[in-house]
């Protein structure tokens, strides 16, 4: 289990886009880490969502990092784009990227951090070779493309595989890199996910869905927080 500071990224996937910049500004508030943006191209994925322009208009709102994750394909030209409206994070999957050493490189170098994300069915040794260049690794837990998906429980193993990688890594003095899981994550699963290994959860419509509930955002990232507290005190007593 990771032992370091959790953090929760609200996807703007289910915000109220008549009114994004309002939400994205009242999850932060309500104790929210980190803003992810989940973009789709209708090519890699079978849906078709936001892009730089969205980025770029947020950024100024938000001192909170911005979280890009790039369902699309090719990759190279819009992690530029992105890079340039303001991302803190962008990462991709390797089934999107002829060169993904390369791509990892040239998110590096524009100033960010970089990632990549696994499918329910990517094999971990897509990671074997480039484990140096990693800011983030991103588990789905659901099959990529849209929302409001159920979490499929296999994520639990790979997710604590990746723990023990990532735990090995600094241990031998390698750098840190952050565990995100994608997919499914609520109040009722996001204890089970953290006692697996994930450090930074991203949540859509468990988070924004609260909106009009009593104690809205804030009601909803306080309870997550209470189920994380839980993990890390078993953890410690374990």
């Amino acid at each position: 289990m990771n032992n370091g500071a959790f953090r929760i990224a609200p996807s703007i996937l289910s915000a109220d886009f008549a009114r994004l910049g309002e939400d994205v500004e009242g999850v932060i508030a309500a104790g929210a880490d980190v803003i992810h943006f989940d973009v789709m191209d209708n090519h890699y994925v079978p849906n078709l969502t936001i892009g730089p322009v969205v980025c770029e208009a947020i950024r100024p709102r938000l001192k909170a990092p911005i979280d890009v994750h790039l369902m699309v394909k090719p990759v190279d030209a819009l992690a530029g784009m992105f890079a340039k409206a303001g991302a803190d994070i962008i990462s991709f999957h390797p089934e999107a990227s002829e060169h993904i050493d390369r791509t990892l490189s040239m998110i590096r170098e524009l100033g960010c951090k970089a990632g990549l994300v696994l499918n329910p069915a990517t094999p971990l040794h897509v990671l074997d070779h480039v484990m140096g260049k990693l800011d983030l690794i991103l588990v789905m837990s659901v099959n990529p493309g849209f929302g409001g998906q159920a979490f499929i429980p296999e994520a639990l193993t790979k997710l604590t595989t990746l723990r023990r990688r990532i735990d090995a890594q600094v241990a031998h003095g390698g750098q840190s890199i952050w565990l995100e899981v994608d997919g499914g994550v609520k109040v009722g699963n996001i204890r089970a996910i953290a006692e697996a290994g994930a450090d930074t959860f991203v949540a859509g419509s468990a988070i924004f869905g609260a909106r009009n509930e009593d104690g809205g955002f804030r009601s909803v990232i306080g309870a997550m927080r209470r189920e994380l507290a839980a993990a890390t005190a078993a953890g410690r007593a374990a």
